[in-house]
């Protein structure tokens, strides 16, 4: 019998939301286990970043910058080894932060308003791979906010674009895991 990897349970959602149109959010959890490697959740955080500095949207001039600088931070980084100079993470880090510090208040608390999706995602796995990714909970967030897509028939979940995103995961888990084969 064969065993299941995570590869293959991240292709199951990819293939509901092909047949169904979407899946729940929350079946992106089989993720965490792959993360309890040491040294993956890291790499994945960069990847995440990597890929979100790369991705073309409308943006101001600020937000443009402040992606000019992500990839030009990412640009030399290995991202199954990933070695980033301290300083500048820390320094593009604060700038993320600050350029999408506002907040506003609801019934329940306060909300942090993200209005550049990219940045936020460069954020997190900047601050993922600065804090060298201490809980797998982590690495399931920041695929989550990855992948998680609105569309008004299914609401805030896995569909559509979605399974373009999910297939990136896919690949880079086994690109990761086909290098800690060769490497023991």
């Amino acid at each position: 019998m064969k065993r299941t990897t995570i590869a293959d349970k991240l292709g199951d959602i990819a293939t509901a939301i092909k047949q169904r149109g979407s899946a729940n959010l929350t079946r992106l959890t089989v993720i965490k286990k792959w993360f309890e490697v040491p040294s993956r959740l890291s790499s994945f955080a960069i990847f995440i970043a990597d890929q979100a500095s790369r991705r073309k949207t409308k943006t101001t001039k600020e937000a443009s910058k402040l992606i000019r600088e992500a990839r030009t931070l990412l640009a030399d980084a290995d991202v199954f080894a990933p070695k980033i100079p301290r300083k500048a993470a820390t320094r593009l880090y604060a700038s993320l932060r600050t350029f999408q510090n506002e907040h506003r208040n609801v019934p329940w608390g306060a909300v942090r308003i993200i209005r550049d999706h990219n940045l936020f995602l460069i954020e997190c796995g900047i601050h993922i791979y600065m804090e060298h990714g201490k809980k797998p909970t982590e690495g399931y967030r920041l695929a989550a906010n990855y992948c998680e897509n609105y569309n008004p028939r299914y609401g805030n979940s896995l569909n559509g674009p979605s399974r373009r995103r999910l297939e990136e995961i896919i690949d880079f888990v086994r690109h990761v895991e086909s290098r800690e084969k060769v490497s023991v």
